[in-house]
């Protein structure tokens, strides 16, 4: 219980995540005003991810939605080979030209792709590995929305190179 007002209010929380009473709530609960202003993409993968999620926007929980905007440098920014286990992504491009694509599942492994510009769409279904690649000289911005209000997503490389202790070298040099 919390004390506001000289009142005792119920505190709860749902999916982990404080769970307002909507008459405390406010505009800046149900906000998040922070992308118009273009990212620094100058990293290894020429990507940068900024998430709108639950943890930004508290009006988000229990909606099991979020968004992320993603900026890419010219000349073959990425945003690299991952999966997200949970939810359905739909992107669509707001800048630029993409690259986009994903592999499906064992044992074809087959690799949809398309090359798409301002204002296409393009969904990458749960739970595949997919990716997306700046193929001009200029940045590109993205929106991506997600099926879940905070989606957990796997990068390959990450995933298989990136932790301590690592996979056994036998193991590695036997499938890749």
């Amino acid at each position: 219980m919390l004390l506001v007002n000289c009142q005792f209010i119920i505190v709860i929380f749902m999916n982990g995540k404080f769970c307002k009473d909507l008459k405390l709530a406010t505009a800046e609960d149900f906000l998040f005003s922070r992308l118009n202003v273009p990212r620094n993409t100058v990293n290894l993968v020429g990507s940068v991810v900024t998430p709108v999620n639950v943890d930004q926007i508290l009006g988000l929980n229990t909606l099991g939605i979020s968004l992320v905007c993603i900026d890419y440098a010219p000349n073959g920014g990425i945003n690299p080979p991952q999966t997200y286990p949970h939810p359905t992504e739909i992107l669509i491009v707001l800048e630029g030209t993409l690259r986009v694509g994903f592999v499906t599942f064992n044992p074809d492994n087959c690799l949809i792709s398309k090359v798409f510009y301002l204002r296409d769409v393009f969904v990458f279904p749960i739970g595949l590995i997919h990716f997306q690649q700046n193929v001009r000289k200029t940045n590109v911005v993205a929106f991506t929305g997600l099926s879940s209000q905070n989606p957990e997503v796997i990068t390959v490389a990450n995933a298989v190179f990136g932790y301590s202790p690592p996979i056994d070298l036998d193991v590695l040099t036997r499938v890749f």
